[in-house]
């Protein structure tokens, strides 16, 4: 009996002691400091790197992580961090995922790799780390805006999607930037404003996931219904819906991350002279004012923006993006500062809390189309991706 009792003590006091130790954190503006980001993103990228989910991937789950990776050497100097993003290129020839000619799915995806093959050749040019994707572009098959102009933004079921403007338009704006042949701008113009008329709600200022989940298009018997035997508090896949148990929207947190970061990089490699950057621009803008109402008490975004009780629980991946984004904005000087400080200050403390001692993101929703159920220990190789694109950008600002 005395045993277990001073187990338990031991045990309220470990906890209580990590507890205070948060807090002192917190409170000493230690997580904002240079010195601990630069050891959460080794921490991180360390745990994700020694536990992939798959040996060999060039697809667009450790695309997203590359795209991290690649944005801690950029805000740090640290070569470590392109000498593993060139491993991956070298590992892969610095090639593109092939879309067959009569497939469905998303040419866009298979660009996400692209993002970082880009990036190297700006850093060390060598023509081969980006030969291979102009080629790819111009090949009859593949989806781009001349040769399928229709469908080359599509997911399968000929799906308009949210997350494609993360994983596809950055790679034109990039190659605009090394080339400086204007048609890839106008690509990104096709890209966006086609997405942005099929899924943007002006009245939330804020994009749906897909079509599905929009009440005007669907009813809750069309598409993917949930089975009977599937409770809706206990769902851990994908089921369109249009509306709550509270009668609020569905507007996934993550699908506006993708849109919101998408829109991040396009701007940071678009000419500012650009006739339409300064409708990006203000997209962007309109949208973190919103996401910044959204925000709960403890830093984080739930997986409904529209509804925090849909899914009640924090969740890393939107969060990830929102900081990032956020505090791009921040260093670019588009977003002011004093406003958008306290939340990224918020987000970015809620961010550490949900990295294990070991490096590991959790809390980060798992592959999905839409809010479900998310548990602690989710975690994806994404996730860190996502987490290294905030702490990147949280490493650069003004103390």
């Amino acid at each position: 009996m005395y045993v277990r009792y001073f187990k338990l003590i031991a045990m309220l006091l470990i906890t209580n002691a990590h507890d205070i130790f948060a807090q002192n954190i917190n409170e000493n503006n230690v997580i904002y400091s240079k010195n601990f980001i630069r050891g959460i993103i080794e921490k991180v990228n360390s745990y994700q790197y020694t536990h992939p989910w798959t040996e060999k991937d060039r697809g667009w789950k450790r695309g997203v992580y590359y795209t991290g990776v690649m944005a801690c050497y950029q805000a740090t100097g640290n070569k470590k961090y392109l000498d593993q993003c060139d491993a991956w290129g070298n590992q892969n020839n610095w090639d593109v995922p092939e879309v067959s000619a009569d497939s469905t799915a998303s040419g866009a995806n298979s660009l996400t790799c692209s993002q970082t093959w880009l990036e190297s050749y700006m850093a060390i040019k060598k023509n081969y780390k980006i030969q291979a994707t102009i080629d790819y572009l111009e090949k009859p098959n593949v989806k781009n805006p001349v040769n399928r102009p229709l469908n080359y933004y599509y997911e399968e079921d000929t799906l308009r999607y949210v997350d494609a403007i993360y994983v596809c338009p950055p790679v034109f704006a990039m190659l605009n930037k090394i080339t400086k042949d204007e048609k890839y701008l106008g690509w990104i113009d096709s890209f966006i404003w086609d997405l942005y008329g099929a899924l943007f709600s002006s009245a939330d200022n804020l994009f749906y996931r897909d079509f599905r989940y929009r009440s005007e298009f669907y009813n809750n018997d069309f598409g993917f219904p949930r089975p009977d035997s599937v409770k809706y508090e206990d769902a851990r896949d994908n089921y369109p819906y249009q509306k709550t148990k509270n009668g609020k929207k569905v507007l996934w947190a993550r699908g506006n991350g993708w849109a919101f970061a998408g829109l991040v990089r396009i701007l940071k490699y678009t000419p500012k002279h650009y006739a339409n950057y300064k409708r990006y621009q203000e997209l962007f803008r309109i949208m973190a004012a919103e996401l910044i109402k959204r925000q709960q008490n403890d830093g984080f975004w739930y997986p409904n923006l529209d509804d925090p009780n849909d899914y009640g629980t924090k969740e890393a991946s939107g969060t990830g993006f929102f900081t990032y984004g956020i505090a791009w904005g921040i260093n670019n000087g588009i977003l002011d500062k004093e406003v958008y400080l306290p939340v990224i200050k918020k987000s970015w403390a809620g961010l550490v809390s949900v990295v294990s001692a070991g490096g590991k993101v959790q809390w980060g929703q798992l592959v999905g189309t839409g809010p479900y159920k998310i548990l602690q220990e989710d975690s994806h190789e994404y996730v860190s991706g996502i987490f290294l694109l905030a702490a990147s950008e949280m490493y650069k600002l003004e103390k």
